[in-house]
């Protein structure tokens, strides 16, 4: 299908330096995360940003995203018409959805932008100012770093620690230390091999206290049976991440889950993450809004949907340096859009731009 607001389509990878160096159980320790951003302009000069943030953990690159840009057929996109531009996307190429949710994210930007609204009110959820909180990520280091961190955030009500390594007992005991009565979340990113060692570190945690949940204990692998003996014995509310996508999964992670943790990057954007954050909460699921180590374009774009989730974890932007766009701000970690450079689509602007 063609469409009379066609759009021509940029884009250009960015390298991201990182305030401290960042790892997860598993993974590397990173100094520079590299992202791509993408600009549609349609033939009456109006444009959308978006921005692709890869994981490797789900087979995606800088590198295959902009192979995935390079097929994309621009004329077959339209702010007119965002779901038929995304099922030509979808049946485009299999995967890439960071590079999707890329687009999807420019595609309503342009689309609320031409609306003249920003875009949770072009999607018709609210947004309350002083309302929405996140939390600050700790990620796995040494215990004297960790407490530096830790003192660091020392602003953020609640902080979010990484664990899975063989330090972290002693790391969490450097983090309380340091924030003795501050509500910590934990992730361990599939750290824990079995159900059994799963519950363990749980109990250990219930012991230390201030503990609000625990994100993905156990690999993707897990079987279902394993999933809902832990489910069924933890005293701490357990939140899938890796093993959650998309609204199909909602049903099968209730089961061995009390939560979910969606991210733009992992659903494909916004309009399938909205779909994942209402599925969840059909099969009796809390939800959570979760990022990448992104820029603040695309943390914005998920803050438009702070009102979907009972949890937000939107802090990626906050963990890098020389961030090239203004957005949703979140001083003590509360969110807000009140001085956003930018008051349709996204509210957000480029930093040299923005003045």
């Amino acid at each position: 299908m063609r469409f009379r607001s066609r759009v021509q389509l940029k884009f250009h990878r960015h390298d991201l330096p990182l305030v401290n160096a960042w790892a997860i159980a598993g993974g590397v320790v990173k100094h520079v995360h590299l992202v791509v951003f993408v600009e549609l302009t349609d033939n009456d000069g109006m444009v959308g940003i978006g921005e692709a943030s890869p994981s490797r953990r789900y087979h995606e690159t800088v590198e295959s995203a902009q192979k995935f840009f390079a097929k994309v057929d621009a004329a077959r996109l339209s702010f007119l018409d965002v779901a038929s531009s995304m099922n030509y996307l979808a049946a485009l190429a299999p995967g890439e959805f960071s590079a999707k949710s890329a687009l999807n994210v420019a595609l309503l930007d342009g689309a609320a932008r031409r609306a003249r609204q920003p875009l949770h009110e072009f999607l018709g959820l609210g947004f309350r100012e002083n309302r929405h909180v996140t939390s600050f990520s700790i990620g796995i280091d040494h215990s004297p770093v960790i407490r530096k961190k830790v003192l660091a955030a020392a602003d953020f009500p609640i902080l979010k620690m990484k664990l899975g390594s063989v330090h972290d007992r002693e790391n969490f005991a450097a983090l309380r230390a340091a924030a003795p009565g501050k509500s910590v979340r934990v992730d361990a990113n599939e750290a824990w091999r079995t159900k059994e060692q799963a519950l363990e570190n749980i109990e250990w945690l219930v012991c230390n206290g201030g503990v609000q949940f625990v994100e993905q204990p156990m690999p993707t692998t897990a079987s279902a049976e394993d999933c809902a003996w832990l489910k069924a014995r933890s005293s701490l509310p357990l939140f899938a991440d890796e093993s959650f996508h998309f609204a199909a999964d909602a049903a099968r992670c209730a089961e061995g889950f009390h939560g979910v943790n969606v991210k733009l990057c992992k659903t494909g954007g916004v309009t399938a993450a909205v779909a994942a954050l209402r599925a969840a909460r059909a099969a009796g699921l809390q939800t959570m809004l979760g990022c990448m180590i992104e820029s603040s374009l695309l943390i914005s774009a998920a803050a438009h949907l702070a009102h979907l989730a009972d949890f937000l974890d939107l802090d990626g932007n906050l963990l890098v340096t020389g961030d090239p766009f203004r957005g949703v701000t979140a001083e003590r970690g509360m969110l807000s859009f009140a001085a956003a450079p930018e008051k349709f689509g996204l509210c957000v602007a480029a930093r040299a731009a923005a003045g």
